[in-house]
């Protein structure tokens, strides 16, 4: 009969089942000839002690028993005749709203205003080394979203909205490794998700779905409750009876196009911040007590937290071994975000620091009514372009040097490609975020010995950590409450925050289309 049992080993022995074997003898007192086979279910390291170890969950059988497990199977329809569902954006809400249509019998219309992964990546070349920015194609616009370059982390808590599980299966299913499954805090890698964002194309087109690159949103035509006709690049008119609208947390025309139309939007609360990098190898002494990271661990991470003055200060989207990179979607505007590749090797940990903007910051831009916080986003985004040389070269300051309000001399060594300039980071963020974010430093050093430190660099802004704007939707059915056949969705819309918790938000709204035809 199959045991589910807890195991703590050293990272060594993770790599090796004859290892985890005798543990499971060791620390469980089963007798060897009683366990026919084992499988461990997740993994996650546990640093809280001297001695860093992994805690397992492992389930082991019993000889000739077979494992109770059904492989996963993508249950795809031929969908080529199919009732059609338009979506809006190839992002991972987009994408896995149309796998998820595929399986129900409807056929996904996806439209992307930007490339595809092979053409796109010759715009991120352009904006690292050129400091050219294309507008609809970039690390947010394009196919896959900003989550093909968003590194992978597929960490949520959003377990009660859907099946972590199968979102994860999918992406297996679809080239990501077996260990995705497992681990507590499962990560792709930047390097891997094009190939397996291309993929989810071909599985799409192979079902008789539709996807369209090069092909924006420029207006919806609707009457009474309804949307009757999309127009995608000023001229081509496409029949609706849904639209999944999945355009992600940076398109900022669909905001003004939505307001434009009068098309209810409502201002929604984000935070903003910088990104910190500091040397990897000062980031594993301090969170595994050692002087050289055991190469059996991955690179070490953290999460930070702080209340200052009432308002939340903390780590964001946290990228071990990783780049910060470039990600402005527009010209006269910089935006940093970070990704890591697979093995996260790089020699720099950088994780955006970001806090809540608070209402006394969005006041003087409330006479944009709903567009207030996007507003408030975009003027930050330009004050730093301006500052910083009206090029994507970034504003930067030491770490201690922006607490004490000092200019630093010069600058340490960075990831930032299109390169870094010291500046007063006080200048450029809004005075209570910069306030709030020195204070926040500080406090962090206090709960992590050797995290505040002018080895550490600051780069700005962290602007893109969620969408300003909330779509409204109802809660159960997800339809908007003007137009019963939109169905906002994922980040861009306000509910979602990464790449699972966005795929379960695509899933779902493809179930209410059906639910509600």
């Amino acid at each position: 009969m199959a045991r589910t049992l807890q195991l703590s080993v050293l990272p060594e022995d993770t790599q090796d089942d004859e290892h985890l074997l005798r543990a499971i003898v060791r620390q469980n007192g089963i007798p060897q000839h009683e366990i026919g086979s084992f499988h461990v279910d997740r993994k996650s390291v546990d640093a809280r002690g001297r001695t860093v170890k992994f805690q397992l969950k492992v389930t082991v059988y019993s000889p000739g028993e077979i494992p109770d497990e059904k492989p996963f199977v993508f249950e795809g329809k031929n969908v080529s005749n199919a009732e059609p569902v338009h979506i809006i954006g190839a992002g991972p809400a987009g994408l896995f709203a149309a796998l998820r249509l595929i399986e129900l019998g409807k056929k996904p219309i996806v439209f992307e205003r930007g490339k595809n992964v092979r053409d796109r990546r010759r715009d991120l070349a352009a904006i690292n080394k050129e400091h050219l920015v294309n507008p609809e194609s970039n690390y947010c616009f394009g196919e896959g979203g900003a989550g093909t370059y968003s590194d992978g982390k597929l960490y949520t808590r959003s377990t009660k909205r859907g099946d972590v599980n199968r979102i994860l299966q999918l992406l297996v299913h679809h080239g990501a490794g077996e260990h995705i499954l497992a681990e507590a805090h499962p990560h792709i890698g930047t390097n891997k998700l094009p190939n397996i964002i291309v993929k989810i194309r071909e599985t799409i087109l192979a079902h008789g779905g539709e996807v369209h690159f090069n092909s924006k949103l420029t207006d919806i035509i609707f009457s009474g409750d309804s949307i009757r006709q999309i127009e995608i690049n000023n001229n081509e008119k496409h029949d609706i009876k849904f639209l999944i609208l999945a355009t992600g947390h940076s398109a900022r025309d669909i905001f003004y196009l939505l307001d434009r139309k009068k098309i209810l939007i409502k201002e929604k609360q984000f935070a903003l911040g910088v990104r910190a990098e500091h040397p990897q190898e000062l980031i594993d002494r301090i969170q595994y007590h050692c002087k050289v990271r055991n190469p059996y661990l991955p690179p070490a991470s953290y999460s930070l937290v702080e209340q200052v003055k009432g308002l939340g200060v903390y780590s964001f989207c946290m990228c071990p071994g990783g780049i910060i990179a470039p990600c402005a979607t527009g010209p006269e505007e910089i935006v940093t975000n970070g990704w890591s590749p697979s093995k996260r090797n790089n020699p720099f940990a950088n994780s955006g620091i970001v806090v809540s903007v608070s209402d006394e910051e969005l006041a003087p831009y409330r006479k944009f009514g709903a567009l207030a916080a996007l507003k408030f986003q975009e003027s930050v985004e330009r004050m730093c372009w301006s500052t910083a040389g009206k090029t994507q070269t970034a504003p930067a300051q030491r770490m201690v040097d922006f607490s004490r309000k000092k200019i630093s001399a010069d600058l340490p060594s960075c990831s930032y490609q299109p390169g870094i300039v010291s500046t007063d980071l006080h200048q450029v963020l809004p005075q209570g975020i910069a306030q709030r974010l020195a204070q926040g430093f500080e406090l962090f050093g206090n709960k992590m010995r050797g995290y505040f430190t002018n080895d550490a660099v600051l780069v700005a802004p962290e602007s893109r950590t969620s969408s300003p704007v909330r779509i409204p939707r109802d809660k159960d059915s997800l339809r908007h409450p003007q137009l019963i056949n939109l169905l906002p969705c994922g980040e861009g819309a306000g509910y979602a925050g990464g790449i699972v918790s966005a795929a379960i938000d695509g899933e779902r709204c493809a179930e209410s289309c059906i639910l509600n035809s």
